[in-house]
């Protein structure tokens, strides 16, 4: 019984009129946005989507499912950027470049996953994993900065761990002040970030 259930759950679903779980999805990752995860209620989405919560149901098993399938849009992006870049066959300095140019591209391309997951506390299992997954990819990131340090491209009194969190801190600052009308484009952004971080403002 439990086997048929769950295939039954890996299928995709029909959308009813106006919504499919992707719009659903964009919509509701809207209101966690603007009302925090903790305070929004299904009441509260039912309301904003104009339709019923049985027909969010029809998508969704709960509002847990809506936080996890928001944060792991965002975690998904980043952790396909680092395996692309841990498997260039380039120096640590230059993989490291590259994943923080490819996390910005992310970051801009998928803005209101990312600031989901930012605001992420830790207050529910979904929570839990979705920081367990985040310090994965610090971890990942530090790496890069060690092998770089290893390699001679980076001050030999920089700790990894730290150097890594200051330089995701600086990346994802960019959820705060970016607006996706800007003229700036993803690629110029993820530029101007690279550069500050491995050039700084001296000529």
């Amino acid at each position: 019984m439990n086997k048929v259930t769950t295939l039954d759950r890996s299928r995709p679903r029909r959308g009813r009129p106006g919504y499919n779980r992707e719009s659903l999805l964009q919509v509701a990752v809207q209101v966690f946005n603007e009302r925090g995860y903790d305070g929004t209620s299904m009441d509260d989405l039912s309301k904003k989507l104009g339709i019923s919560k049985a027909a969010i149901y029809h998508h969704v098993s709960s509002k847990d499912e809506l936080l996890e399938l928001g944060v792991n849009r965002a975690l998904d992006g980043l952790f396909a950027a680092a395996a692309d870049a841990t498997a260039a066959e380039v120096p640590a300095i230059d993989r490291l470049a590259q994943l923080i140019r490819a996390s910005v591209t992310v970051l801009v391309e998928r803005l209101p996953y990312v600031t989901l997951l930012l605001r992420v506390r830790g207050n529910t299992e979904v929570e839990q994993r979705a920081l367990d997954r985040r310090r994965q990819f610090d971890r990942l990131v530090a790496g890069l900065v060690a092998e770089a340090k290893a390699d001679g491209d980076i001050r030999p009194d920089v700790d990894p761990a730290i150097a890594g969190r200051l330089l995701f801190g600086m990346v994802n600052s960019v959820v705060e002040w970016y607006r996706p009308n800007e003229a700036t484009s993803a690629a110029e952004l993820a530029e101007a970030i690279r550069t500050m971080a491995f050039d700084g403002f001296r000529r």
